[in-house]
This record gives C-alpha cells, structure tokens and sequence, in this order.
C-alpha cells in the first residue's frame, strides 16, 4: 500500500481514509476499538471524524464518535501511528455553529478534549458559512496551526465560488490555506463535484477526500436491487440510488467483478483512487472482516478498459 503526501505538512496518509461516523452510532465502544486496532495494525493511518458525530441518533448530543477515538487512542498508544482529521461548523445544538473565528478556538479546545490529543493533524470547515467571511475563518485556523494546535485546514460541503474565494483568500499574510476538501463524491454521485468542484480542486492542488465513497453501500452490492434495501437501516439512504444509472452501475460493479474476484466496494473505491485529485476516499465499516474490501482496494490496479466500462456506465 503506498503511502501519499498530505498537502505540505510531511505527513504520509495511506490511500483509504477510515470514516468515523459510525463510532458510536451503528458500533459501541467493543467493536470501534477493534476496528481501529485493526485499521492501523494492517496499515491503515488516515481517520476521519467531526464534533458532530452522531448528534441525530436519539439520546446523542455530538461528540460520541470523537469521544470514543479519543479512548482508544489513550488506551492503544498509537496516535503516532495515526493522521487525525474532525470536523467543525455542523449545528451542534443551542446555536452552536458556524465558522467563526471565536467559535472555532471553543470548538477545537472540545474536539482535542474528547479525543485525548494535544494536537489535530487536519481541522475541517464542515460545511461553508456564508455569514462569516472566508478571511476570518482562515485567520482562525492560521492562529490555530501557529500554536500547534492544528496541522492543516481543510473544507467540506462547499460550492466552487465559495471554495474558489476561500483559496484565493488563502496564503495571505496571517491566513491559512485549505490543503483539503472533502466532497460527496462516488461513481453513482458524480455531476456535482466534477463540474463544479473538480476544476477547482485541480487549480489549486488540493488533496480530495470524498465522503460517501460507497454511497452508503449502494455500491458494495449489498442491496441488489431496492426491495433488498427494504427495511434495512439505510433504507432512505440507499433508495435513491436505483434509479436507471444506478442499475447500469451495479451491472458493470458485477462484470468487473467477475473478472477481478474483487468485492464491488473495494472496485468502487479503486475507481475514484483512479480519479484526478483524489488522495484517499473516505468509507466506514461495522466490523473488522469489512477492512478487508478497504485494504484491498488500496492495491487493485483497475485496467484502462475496466475504469472506462464504469466511467461510462455511471455517466449523467
């Protein structure tokens, strides 16, 4: 598994992030730990994770997912084995949100509490706040990554102008750079990102991160069609996605398949490691046997005509 740079802090990631949304939410504590052990002691480096994970499970408040990492990493001794990236700006409840300045400093003082570390490898605008300036959430993060408490910035869940007003802000005397963005970003869901998103990531060489790499499992094959998703958990999630292009995906997921051995999900995830830009797609699992589609992923060299079979059948 080769090793990449993130952005120009020196810090080597592996090609798939672990996403932490889960931690907490759908896995208790037990099988987190395991996971993580497991991610790492098998190469894995790259976790991803935000305050707000997972505030819209009944009974949570945000911070479970960080809360829950934050133990494991005291327990296990292995945040030097480990690039840390969370996220700010979601509604955490009681007006707490946004980008601004003030509230990022109180936001980052309660994300490095709950996962036990005196620094994050990458702090993520969540999502754009229009109210606030781009400069002043910049200066925040510059502020930040000066006393050590950050790494690098990054952005998520933003349009192209904003992004693009944000990066030429960035690097100003006092102001951080966005290194990263991390967009919704797989082979059903497509438009969005590369016409209006890609070109920017590519003028100005950010590392993408995409969420929803497997389009909430859509794309493992696991739910052959809707009435497999009936009833499952994500069934609101997943629905979407059979509509004609997603069944054209899933057949072309399937032929490849055949001719690999490969799990759909780990082909999946070998398509956008294939995509402009892309340094490492983000995907969550609920056991540590899952790992092994994450892992293999990493290594699947996809042929020309493969990428191309897939490129056209997810084409919008």
């Amino acid at each position: 598994m080769q090793m990449r740079p993130l952005g120009t802090s020196g810090l080597q990631i592996a090609p798939i992030m672990l996403g932490g949304n889960v931690f907490g939410w759908t896995i208790d504590e037990a099988t987190s730990f395991a996971v993580l052990d497991a991610f790492v002691d098998r190469g894995g480096n790259f976790i991803d994770t935000a305050d707000v994970y997972s505030r819209w499970a009944p009974g949570h408040k945000g911070g479970e997912s960080e809360t829950i990492i934050g133990a494991w990493l005291a327990r296990s001794g292995k945040r030097g084995r480990v690039v840390l990236a969370t996220k700010v700006g979601m509604d955490m409840g009681e007006g707490r949100k946004g980008l601004k300045a003030a509230y990022i400093k109180e936001s980052v003082e309660a994300s490095l509490r709950r996962l036990r570390t005196d620094h994050i490898d990458l702090y993520q605008s969540h999502q754009d706040d229009e109210s606030t300036p781009v400069e002043e959430t910049l200066q925040a993060y510059a502020d930040l990554i000066q006393a050590g408490k950050v790494r690098l910035a990054g952005a998520s869940n933003y349009k192209g102008s904003r992004l693009t007003q944000a990066m030429e802000a960035g690097g100003k005397p006092g102001l951080a750079r966005y290194a990263t963005l991390q967009p919704n970003y797989n082979l059903h869901s497509r438009q969005e990102y590369e016409t209006d998103l890609a070109p920017v990531a590519a003028a100005w060489g950010l590392g993408v991160i995409p969420y929803f790499s497997l389009a909430a499992g859509f794309l493992t094959g696991k739910y052959p069609n809707r009435e497999a998703a009936r009833g499952a958990m994500r069934e609101a999630m997943v629905g979407k996605y059979f509509d004609p292009r997603g069944e054209r995906i899933l057949k072309a997921l399937a032929a490849v398949s055949a001719e690999t051995g490969a799990a759909q999900a780990s082909i999946s995830l070998a398509w956008l490691l294939a995509r402009p830009q892309i340094i490492a797609p983000i995907a969550s699992v609920t056991s540590v046997e899952q790992l092994d589609s994450l892992f293999a992923a990493a290594d699947l060299n996809l042929s020309a005509e493969q990428l191309k079979r897939l490129t056209e059948a997810s084409s919008y």
